[in-house]
Protein backbone atom coordinates (compact mmCIF):
# COMPACT_ATOMS: atom_id res chain seq x y z
CA UNK A 1 0.00 0.00 0.00
CA UNK A 2 1.39 3.36 -1.05
CA UNK A 3 1.32 6.12 1.56
CA UNK A 4 1.64 9.86 1.09
CA UNK A 5 2.78 12.41 3.68
CA UNK A 6 0.23 15.01 4.76
CA UNK A 7 1.46 18.62 4.73
CA UNK A 8 0.11 21.76 6.38
CA UNK A 9 -0.61 25.01 4.53
CA UNK A 10 3.05 26.07 5.00
CA UNK A 11 4.21 22.92 3.17
CA UNK A 12 5.52 21.37 6.36
CA UNK A 13 5.15 17.62 6.95
CA UNK A 14 2.61 17.00 9.73
CA UNK A 15 3.87 13.52 10.66
CA UNK A 16 0.63 11.97 9.44
CA UNK A 17 0.10 9.99 6.25
CA UNK A 18 -2.75 9.08 3.96
CA UNK A 19 -3.36 6.14 1.63
CA UNK A 20 -2.81 6.83 -2.05
CA UNK A 21 -5.89 8.42 -3.65
CA UNK A 22 -7.85 8.26 -0.39
CA UNK A 23 -8.95 11.92 -0.74
CA UNK A 24 -9.47 12.35 2.98
CA UNK A 25 -7.69 15.66 3.41
CA UNK A 26 -9.36 18.42 5.37
CA UNK A 27 -9.21 22.00 4.18
CA UNK A 28 -5.70 23.25 5.03
CA UNK A 29 -4.13 19.80 4.55
CA UNK A 30 -2.20 18.84 1.43
CA UNK A 31 -0.27 16.07 -0.27
CA UNK A 32 2.76 16.68 -2.48
CA UNK A 33 2.97 16.01 -6.19
CA UNK A 34 5.79 16.65 -8.61
CA UNK A 35 6.22 17.27 -12.31
CA UNK A 36 9.51 16.49 -14.03
CA UNK A 37 9.98 18.31 -17.32
CA UNK A 38 12.76 16.80 -19.44
CA UNK A 39 14.53 19.10 -21.90
CA UNK A 40 17.00 17.79 -24.46
CA UNK A 41 20.05 20.04 -24.45
CA UNK A 42 21.03 19.72 -28.12
CA UNK A 43 17.80 21.04 -29.63
CA UNK A 44 15.80 22.45 -26.70
CA UNK A 45 12.88 20.08 -27.27
CA UNK A 46 10.83 18.73 -24.39
CA UNK A 47 9.92 15.09 -23.80
CA UNK A 48 6.15 14.71 -23.48
CA UNK A 49 4.06 11.58 -23.22
CA UNK A 50 0.54 10.74 -24.29
CA UNK A 51 -1.76 9.25 -21.65
CA UNK A 52 -3.22 5.83 -22.40
CA UNK A 53 -6.88 5.78 -23.40
CA UNK A 54 -7.74 3.58 -20.41
CA UNK A 55 -7.04 6.45 -17.98
CA UNK A 56 -10.21 7.57 -16.23
CA UNK A 57 -9.07 11.20 -16.28
CA UNK A 58 -7.78 12.97 -19.43
CA UNK A 59 -7.24 9.88 -21.60
CA UNK A 60 -5.22 10.62 -24.73
CA UNK A 61 -3.95 13.97 -23.44
CA UNK A 62 -0.30 14.99 -23.54
CA UNK A 63 1.68 15.60 -20.35
CA UNK A 64 5.08 15.66 -18.68
CA UNK A 65 6.17 13.04 -16.17
CA UNK A 66 4.82 13.38 -12.68
CA UNK A 67 2.99 11.94 -9.74
CA UNK A 68 2.73 11.95 -5.98
CA UNK A 69 5.66 11.95 -3.59
CA UNK A 70 5.57 8.86 -1.40
CA UNK A 71 5.79 9.11 2.38
CA UNK A 72 9.34 9.95 3.45
CA UNK A 73 10.41 10.89 -0.07
CA UNK A 74 11.68 14.38 -0.94
CA UNK A 75 10.13 16.13 -3.89
CA UNK A 76 13.40 15.86 -5.85
CA UNK A 77 13.56 12.11 -5.18
CA UNK A 78 9.94 11.80 -6.30
CA UNK A 79 10.55 13.78 -9.49
CA UNK A 80 13.59 11.68 -10.39
CA UNK A 81 11.67 8.46 -9.66
CA UNK A 82 8.65 9.52 -11.72
CA UNK A 83 10.78 10.48 -14.74
CA UNK A 84 12.68 7.18 -14.54
CA UNK A 85 9.50 5.10 -14.15
CA UNK A 86 7.60 6.87 -16.91
CA UNK A 87 10.37 7.46 -19.48
CA UNK A 88 13.31 5.23 -18.56
CA UNK A 89 15.60 8.28 -18.36
CA UNK A 90 17.88 8.64 -15.34
CA UNK A 91 17.98 12.35 -14.47
CA UNK A 92 19.83 11.94 -11.17
CA UNK A 93 22.93 13.68 -12.60
CA UNK A 94 21.06 16.86 -13.55
CA UNK A 95 21.77 19.90 -11.38
CA UNK A 96 19.69 22.95 -10.44
CA UNK A 97 16.50 21.26 -11.57
CA UNK A 98 13.98 22.89 -9.20
CA UNK A 99 12.00 25.64 -10.94
CA UNK A 100 8.95 26.64 -8.84
CA UNK A 101 5.87 25.32 -7.08
CA UNK A 102 2.19 26.04 -6.81
CA UNK A 103 -0.66 25.02 -4.56
CA UNK A 104 -4.10 23.75 -5.52
CA UNK A 105 -6.98 23.96 -3.05
CA UNK A 106 -10.12 21.92 -3.74
CA UNK A 107 -12.37 22.80 -0.78
CA UNK A 108 -14.52 19.93 0.43
CA UNK A 109 -13.04 17.42 -2.05
CA UNK A 110 -10.25 16.04 0.19
CA UNK A 111 -7.68 16.52 -2.60
CA UNK A 112 -5.55 19.58 -1.88
CA UNK A 113 -1.98 19.46 -3.10
CA UNK A 114 1.30 21.22 -3.68
CA UNK A 115 3.07 20.73 -7.00
CA UNK A 116 6.85 21.07 -7.23
CA UNK A 117 8.08 21.64 -10.78
CA UNK A 118 11.51 20.44 -11.95
CA UNK A 119 13.25 20.83 -15.30
CA UNK A 120 15.92 18.29 -16.05
CA UNK A 121 18.24 19.19 -18.92
CA UNK A 122 20.28 16.40 -20.44
CA UNK A 123 21.37 14.86 -23.70
CA UNK A 124 19.58 11.70 -24.83
CA UNK A 125 18.47 9.90 -27.97
CA UNK A 126 14.90 8.87 -28.72
CA UNK A 127 16.09 5.25 -28.43
CA UNK A 128 16.92 5.96 -24.76
CA UNK A 129 13.26 6.71 -23.97
CA UNK A 130 11.38 3.69 -22.64
CA UNK A 131 7.79 4.81 -22.00
CA UNK A 132 5.87 3.04 -19.25
CA UNK A 133 3.32 1.06 -21.27
CA UNK A 134 0.65 0.99 -18.54
CA UNK A 135 0.72 4.80 -18.34
CA UNK A 136 1.64 6.08 -21.79
CA UNK A 137 0.61 5.63 -25.39
CA UNK A 138 3.79 6.99 -26.91
CA UNK A 139 5.93 10.09 -26.63
CA UNK A 140 7.30 12.94 -28.67
CA UNK A 141 10.03 15.54 -28.46
CA UNK A 142 8.13 18.80 -28.77
CA UNK A 143 8.97 22.46 -29.04
CA UNK A 144 7.36 24.94 -26.69
CA UNK A 145 5.18 26.07 -29.60
CA UNK A 146 3.92 22.51 -30.18
CA UNK A 147 3.14 22.10 -26.48
CA UNK A 148 1.33 25.43 -26.46
CA UNK A 149 -0.72 24.31 -29.49
CA UNK A 150 -1.75 21.12 -27.65
CA UNK A 151 -2.75 23.30 -24.68
CA UNK A 152 -4.82 25.55 -26.93
CA UNK A 153 -6.59 22.41 -28.21
CA UNK A 154 -7.29 21.49 -24.58
CA UNK A 155 -5.20 18.30 -24.68
CA UNK A 156 -2.12 19.16 -22.58
CA UNK A 157 -2.32 18.76 -18.81
CA UNK A 158 -1.39 21.57 -16.41
CA UNK A 159 -0.13 23.93 -19.13
CA UNK A 160 -1.49 27.14 -17.62
CA UNK A 161 0.12 26.31 -14.26
CA UNK A 162 3.52 25.30 -15.65
CA UNK A 163 3.99 27.15 -18.96
CA UNK A 164 6.93 29.22 -17.69
CA UNK A 165 9.00 26.03 -17.28
CA UNK A 166 9.07 25.71 -21.09
CA UNK A 167 10.57 29.19 -21.61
Amino acid sequence: MELWDIYDSNKQVTGRTMKRNDWCLKDGEYHLTVLGVVKRKSDGRFLITKRVMTKSWAPGWWEVSGGAAQAGETSLEAARREVLEETGLDVSGCENAYQFDYRRDNPGEGDNYFVDIYRFELEFDEADVKPQEAETDGFMLATHEEIKAFAEQGIFLHYDSIKKVFE
